[in-house]
């Protein structure tokens, strides 16, 4: 039998034992992001932790109540990092370099915090650099942090 099968038949299997000790869901709001070796804080959000896998049709001749799939390639979006405004301007100067063609590739990891501010999930992208900065919004009227967004196009997410 195939080792990936094997690997994966014994995470199924441990995954449904775990599921019967009842673990309290991880919290959202709990997570650090690192990227190049260093570990960024005080973002607010990050979104487009996912990928997807498109799929070729295929109709066969005869076989008019379905059709078949076939698996092509696996496409990630583009993360979307947001943080308060600081005095260190890390993510405009990457993407300032990398619009005036100096583009340094870094692989990063979003990591998942328990209540003890310890790592129990992780997922690692490899090869990104900026290909959208957002400054803040000013309003006068609101009492809301000043946040700044950066886009990062990257080679693909693993779970850790």
């Amino acid at each position: 039998m195939n080792p990936k099968l094997i690997a994966l038949n014994a995470a199924l299997a441990a995954g449904s034992t775990a599921s019967l000790l009842g673990h309290d869901p991880y919290m959202a709001y709990n997570f650090a992001v690192e990227i190049g070796g260093v570990v960024i804080g005080g973002f607010s959000e990050v979104s487009g932790l996912s990928s997807e896998i498109e799929l070729e049709s295929y109709q066969e001749g005869g076989l008019n109540d379905f059709t078949h799939k076939f698996p092509k390639h696996t496409t990630y979006p583009n993360l979307v990092l947001s943080r308060g405004l600081v005095n260190i301007d890390l993510f405009y100067i990457w993407y300032k370099a990398t619009s005036q063609g100096w583009i340094q590739q870094l692989n990063g990891t979003i990591l998942l915090l328990n209540s003890q501010q310890i790592p129990v999930m992780w997922w690692t992208f490899k090869k990104a650099y900026p290909v959208k900065w957002e400054g803040p919004s000013f309003n006068a009227s609101s009492d809301e942090i000043a946040v700044e967004k950066i886009e990062l196009v990257h080679q693909g997410i693993s779970k850790l």
